[in-house]
């Protein structure tokens, strides 16, 4: 059994506009920082054997204070990058609709068979971020790890690990919010989803 407290990184300048920040290394916001800050508060409190983040700065550095408080070093695994968006990246939804409007219809009716165009196959980054999570478990089995990564990486990871259709994950899942946390346990290779968005204080 190991246990993974799931953190989506903190606020960055494009969420304000609700852009789609996939690839593009966007940085945090003040209220980003203190997201991070706050994580690191609560880490200093906790049990855990190990910090894992994404290679993108608003991960890692959502990660460090957690990390220092811990005295740990973060493991950085390209398997929890953030989907690709492909054209999508960097637009908001008024943007993609008129850039591709029938795509952007086909991707909000079913976003795993019609993905945004030019990006990662859904199915293929929730593979990836399942196999970060099913090979952690298996090193550190009994364990307790936090995992700083991005919102539709992790929304796409918990339904293949609870098996639900991976197309229904912006409804199962609407929203994971920044900084807040998740916490799923592995057990067997089989999942359990102990809290959603709670907060770290």
């Amino acid at each position: 059994m190991t246990d993974f407290v799931l953190v989506r990184h903190g606020e960055t300048v494009w969420h304000a506009d609700n852009r789609y920040a996939g690839r593009t290394d966007v940085p945090l916001t003040e209220l980003g920082r203190r997201q991070a800050a706050e994580l690191g508060v609560w880490a200093a409190g906790q049990h855990l054997d190990a910090v894992l983040c994404s290679p993108l700065s608003r991960a890692r550095q959502t990660a460090e204070p957690a990390a220092t408080a811990l005295g740990l070093t973060p493991w950085v695994d390209e398997r929890l990058y953030e989907v690709d968006f492909g054209r999508g990246d960097g637009l908001t939804r008024a943007e993609m609709a008129e850039a591709f409007p029938e795509a952007l219809a086909a991707f909000l009716s079913d976003p795993v068979a019609h993905h945004l165009p030019g990006g990662e196959h859904p199915a293929t980054a929730a593979d990836r971020a399942v196999d970060c999570l099913q090979e952690t478990a298996h090193k550190l089995p009994g364990g307790r790890v936090l995992v700083v990564a991005h919102s539709t990486l992790l929304r796409l990871a918990l339904c293949k690990l609870l098996g639900i259709r991976l197309a229904r994950y912006r409804q199962v899942f609407p929203a994971l919010h920044n900084g807040a946390l998740t916490e799923l346990r592995l057990r067997d290779d089989q999942a359990s989803l102990l809290r959603l968005n709670a907060p770290v204080r």
